[in-house]
């Protein structure tokens, strides 16, 4: 058994020496914490070729144009014109985007497609 010292959540073990009988062994307790993680079930997606893909690029394509970069001036405008192509973006993304439930087909079809 190999015991990684510099490792905080794996150096959790304790030798039980004054367990010890008539052996040479000594009784080891390894104490591992499992914790519970949350696993994605839904995925957020543009299916590739899709007429949804094709309507978020264009549209994507139109807030690109429409940034008026003429009158930048200080970092505040600039921050403001980042703020509103991000807002822009996330519209049309939440638009066009489809929610695809996360199983083994969808991974697999997720493979095929993307």
């Amino acid at each position: 058994m190999f015991l990684r010292l510099e490792s905080l959540e794996h150096d959790n073990h304790t030798i039980h020496s004054n367990w010890r009988l008539t052996s040479d062994y000594t009784p080891l307790t390894i104490n591992i914490s499992i914790f519970e993680e949350h696993t994605q079930t839904r995925r957020q997606m543009l299916v590739k070729n899709s007429e949804e893909e094709e309507y978020f690029l264009n549209e994507l394509s139109e807030a690109i144009k429409e940034i008026n970069t003429k009158n930048i001036q200080s970092k505040e405008v600039i921050k403001l014109v980042v703020q509103s192509f991000t807002s822009h973006t996330d519209r049309i993304w939440y638009k066009h985007l489809k929610i695809v439930n996360i199983t083994k087909h969808a991974k697999e079809w997720w493979n095929e497609n993307c």
